[in-house]
């Protein structure tokens, strides 16, 4: 098992709906999203909006950055 690379969260801006928006992730999270993003063959601003809708429409959403990471966890886990 590989050791994990701890690391103090990253500020990126990414564009969400033509809106510019900073989102602050640990470099194990930006990542996986990189990942995730390739997988789906879609910029990763592509892959944020989809997760920003998805946490929007839910009931008691998250803020954006809280969202990525839980939708990165459930992706992880399989889901």
């Amino acid at each position: 098992m590989e050791a994990v690379g701890y690391g103090s969260p990253v500020k990126r801006s990414v564009l969400i709906a033509g809106h510019p928006t900073s989102i602050s992730l640990e470099p194990i999270f930006w990542r996986a999203l990189e990942e995730a993003a390739r997988e789906r063959s879609r910029p990763v601003n592509a892959l944020v909006a989809e997760i920003d809708a998805a946490r929007i429409a839910a009931q008691s959403p998250p803020n954006l950055t809280s969202a990525i990471r839980q939708w990165l966890f459930a992706r992880a886990l399989g889901g």
